[in-house]
């Protein structure tokens, strides 16, 4: 459960790094990163998943790369969701979308060797 809570905290503190590095993405504020990481995990979770198997026909014909296509639709709809995370276009969606998940990837590497669980130790 306190892996799940860092993950979530990085994933936020994430997001603020990519809106500070790229203009085209914007946050209000610290709290709007965090409810924006969250509505992306649950989209990422639950909507995620449907895109990639509908639109497995058109992902084999590109070779993977309509996988990019799918990322920055789900980066957009959270930003159409939450009141403090603007995205301006599906191209800043989709660079935004590459950072983020960028970062996502050294935040899943870091946290993965990571025991944050008593039992465990």
């Amino acid at each position: 459960m306190l892996k799940l809570l860092m993950k979530w905290l990085l994933s936020a503190t994430a997001l603020m790094a990519v809106a500070y590095l790229y203009s085209g993405v914007e946050l209000s504020g610290f709290a709007a990163a965090l409810w924006a990481a969250l509505i992306i995990g649950a989209l990422n979770a639950l909507v995620r998943p449907l895109l990639v198997i509908m639109t497995l026909p058109i992902t084999v014909l590109t070779l993977g790369l309509f996988l990019f296509i799918v990322n920055a639709a789900m980066f957009d709809l959270a930003s159409a969701l939450s009141d403090g995370f603007h995205v301006r276009s599906f191209g800043a969606a989709l660079i935004g979308s590459l950072l983020y998940s960028g970062a996502g990837m050294v935040i899943d590497s870091a946290l993965e060797g990571l025991s944050l669980d008593r039992r465990r130790r």
